[in-house]
């Protein structure tokens, strides 16, 4: 690697959504741009998150200069506890940010070994050969932030998550006016969010969601119960406002939601009367037409306070007829059937039930097509990378760079591992780093991999099949007839028929062995006549599982 070239490294976000994590590297300087997790697909199966694979860092620990965080959101943050059981840098964000991840920290018991900076938009944090400041941009949680990262070649501009919403919540604009100095001084590099480049026209207002509410909450008989992500604290200053509006008391209930409200009321992020935010006890004295509850599960979390609710065994919450509950979220892909599992259950127990597909009541933080036209106008870059997306996303959105004016072939659409080098004349990919998923499940990190959600999928459609068997050590005949064991194949009791064929079939397999017995050989040839004969008389494909005693 040449001294003087800026290599851009993703290890996670770009042709998927969520795991997002970028590295800059220049000479031995290196800074990492998020470390975000992704939820689990329907078809890995067992597993509870996927975090991006820290490989290529390994090797270069002490050149690891700083970790900037562009916004407290999971996809963002969520592998931050991840990473610092092997890595130590100073970790920089906005003053929410750093107030969401000190709280999972504080979870993972991890607050006291790391170093977590509050920096202000428009300051600047020198890392090695990188000056970094930090600007705000409009999303659907307070304190986003964009990056403006100047290196040795020029500005290199990350957006993070972000959307032009000319009526914010709270007040937080996307800051084009610097956008377009940085334009003016002329900007080498932009990367900019994907995950609306298909969208055409604007993103709307999240003041829209904040009128929804209002009307949901005015015309409802009963109690309103919430559901959003733990993060969007703007979304519960929103219901907050919607509870002065009316009347309303409000309770809040899940994990994450109570953590992370009473972390943002303290820092101010959150303005509530004295007396509108209840306990318990205060709730259960509250009648339901002048109660408000804010609660997580919006994705259909298994452990969530909503699916508690939706099941039935909630510690506080019943739900009852007269109840209306709002999904203020759009399912993450992967998570459909889980979310609409719980909406067919709160609807089963009484509620009205108000869910993306039927109300306007949630609305992304992401720039759609003009948005994005609007901030490649202003800067204008010499070379263009679209993150923070689907393959597809990414397609769409150089395309769009390359008729708003980035020279034709600058703009490049990378994947995760890729690495784009950009000298001083001219940007080109080459190498490619290890960017594999790395799975958490349960307590392992790792542990996992695609062999392993093979078996289990193989396990989940076609069950499985035991057999044990007792073998001469010397002959490699069977001492004594095969036991068969069935699990989710099919019924042993009724197929008493193909189970006895079954031993037959591994007797007749070491037919042909008459010396000395290899226990490897024994298990193959078993396995493979006891397969064929199975499929040969079902058409499926259990896994098929030996144990070889010899004696």
């Amino acid at each position: 690697m040449a001294k003087d070239t800026l290599r851009v490294i993703p290890l996670g976000g770009l042709g998927e959504i969520g795991r997002n994590m970028m590295l800059l590297e220049y000479g031995d300087d290196i800074i990492v741009i998020d470390v975000g997790l992704m939820f689990p697909e329907e078809e890995m199966l067992g597993v509870d998150l996927v975090i991006p694979d820290f490989s290529y860092l390994r090797d270069r620990k002490e050149n690891l200069r700083g970790i900037f965080l562009t916004h407290g959101h999971e996809d963002h943050v969520g592998a931050l506890p991840y990473f610092l059981r092997e890595f130590n840098a100073p970790i920089y964000s906005a003053r929410l940010t750093d107030g969401l991840i000190r709280v999972k920290l504080q979870e993972h018991r991890l607050l006291q070994e790391v170093a977590t900076n509050v920096v202000a938009p428009g300051e600047v944090v020198e890392a090695g050969a990188f000056s970094v400041e930090f600007f705000t941009v409009a999303h659907s949680i307070p304190d986003a932030c964009g990056l403006i990262i100047r290196t040795p070649l020029g500005p290199v501009v990350h957006t993070g998550d972000f959307k032009l919403d000319h009526t914010p919540v709270m007040d937080q604009h996307t800051d084009l006016i610097r956008l377009g100095q940085i334009g003016a001084e002329g900007c080498l590099l932009l990367m900019a969010d994907s995950t609306y480049a298909e969208q055409e026209g604007y993103t709307p207002s999240e003041q829209l969601v904040g009128d929804a509410l209002r009307s949901i909450i005015v015309n409802a008989q009963g109690r309103v119960i919430v559901a959003t992500f733990a993060s969007l604290i703007s979304r519960v200053q929103l219901v907050v406002d919607a509870a002065v509006f009316t009347g309303r008391k409000v309770f809040v209930t899940g994990r994450s939601m109570i953590d992370n409200v009473a972390m943002a009321r303290q820092l101010g992020y959150i303005n509530a009367p004295d007396g509108v935010i209840i306990g318990v006890e205060e709730m259960r004295n509250t009648p339901p037409s002048r109660l408000i509850i804010i609660t997580t599960g919006s994705q259909g979390e298994p452990t969530s306070a909503l699916t508690r609710m939706a099941n039935g065994d909630h510690r506080h919450v019943t739900i009852s007829k007269g109840d209306t509950v709002v999904l203020s979220s759009s399912p993450v892909p992967g998570n459909e059937t889980a979310v609409y599992r719980n909406v067919d259950n709160l609807f089963r127990l009484g509620a009205d039930v108000l869910y993306n597909r039927i109300s306007n009541i949630h609305v992304r933080g992401h720039a759609s097509r003009e948005e994005l036209k609007i901030v490649q106008a202003l800067l204008q870059p010499e070379y263009f990378v679209p993150i923070h997306g689907e393959y597809r996303h990414l397609v769409v959105h150089a395309k769009l760079a390359e008729t708003v004016g980035v020279p034709a072939g600058n703009a490049f659409v990378l994947t995760d591992g890729d690495v784009l080098e950009i000298d001083e004349e001219n940007a080109y990919t080459g190498e490619r780093v290890s960017a594999s998923y790395v799975y958490v499940d349960g307590l392992g990190i790792g542990d996992v991999d695609q062999h392993f959600l093979r078996d289990r999928a193989h396990l989940a459609t076609d069950g499985v099949v035991v057999v044990m068997v007792s073998v001469d050590k010397q002959t490699g005949k069977l001492e004594r007839p095969a036991e068969v064991l069935t699990r989710g194949f099919i019924d042993a009791d009724e197929r008493e028929d193909l189970i006895e064929r079954c031993r037959e079939v591994c007797e007749k397999s070491l037919a042909g062995v008459s010396h000395y017995a290899e226990f490897s050989d024994v298990n193959n040839r078993i396995r493979d006549a006891v397969s064929k004969f199975l499929y040969d008389e079902t058409r499926r494909r259990p896994m098929v599982l030996t144990v070889t005693v010899e004696v």
